[in-house]
């Protein structure tokens, strides 16, 4: 658990030096709600219906993105290679660098959260399940980040992994057009995308009052993706790039 916890420190100390991954990070998903915002002025309605699932989705897709290329740069520069070569293993590091994004996806989710429900005045009825949600939602991006950054070679390549793990996810999810309304084999493939389920669990938080038991079982399967997938990424770590 030290090494766990001292290599989630060092991360994040790497972090707090690289002000552009900051700035995308905490301020970058706040700008496209506002611009998501404005672009849907004259309709506001369509904010209060879209907006919370666009409060899930662009964490996600932010933290896919800076997990993975952190991940691949970490490996080209030979630092993983000399963490391995350290009493830490492979399952510690990967849990450490999960811990540092995550924390790094906490802080970002209640920035967005903050701004969306209290700036630009989303109408959502339970605040605290939106924003427990988007902080889930951008922790599943660190983790399928951590889990991808292990099959591609460079930053350009970890990067080209969107068209394959995130773009569907979003054309599936429900947000484009309801899931009962596809065909029947999407709507299989939409039933084991992890993104499905929270955008699900933002519909029902925008006219639920509370916690009900279909979103227990929503967040309970994406925090279930969440552990998969660290885990994978923790069997499928490699020390350097071939």
């Amino acid at each position: 658990m030290t090494r766990t916890l001292a290599t989630a420190r060092r991360v994040l100390q790497q972090l707090s030096h690289d002000h552009r991954s900051m700035a995308l990070i905490i301020i970058m998903p706040s700008l496209l709600l506002t611009l998501f915002k404005y672009v849907f002025e004259g309709s506001p309605m369509v904010f209060n219906r879209v907006g919370p699932q666009m409060l899930g989705i662009f964490p996600f897709v932010i933290m896919f993105l800076v997990t993975s290329v952190t991940m691949v740069r970490e490996r080209t520069s030979g630092t993983l290679e000399r963490l391995l070569t350290t009493p830490l293993k492979r399952g510690e590091l990967i849990v450490g660098y999960g811990l540092a994004f995550g924390f790094a996806a906490l802080i970002q989710s209640l920035v967005s959260s903050a701004v969306a429900i209290w700036i630009l005045d989303m109408n959502v009825r339970t605040p605290w399940v939106v924003v427990l949600f988007a902080v889930v939602d951008a922790v599943l991006g660190t983790a399928l980040g951590l889990l991808m950054s292990a099959f591609a070679v460079t930053e350009f390549q970890a990067v080209q992994f969107m068209p394959l793990i995130v773009i569907p996810q979003l054309l599936l999810c429900g947000l484009i057009a309801p899931r009962d309304s596809m065909a029947e084999v999407l709507r299989w493939l939409s039933d084991v995308m992890p993104l499905s389920y929270a955008t699900d669990a933002f519909t029902r938080a925008s006219f639920t009052a509370n916690m009900d038991s279909a979103m227990w079982i929503d967040l309970t399967v994406l925090a279930g993706s969440c552990v998969a997938a660290i885990a994978l990424a923790s069997l499928t770590l490699r020390r350097r790039t071939p």
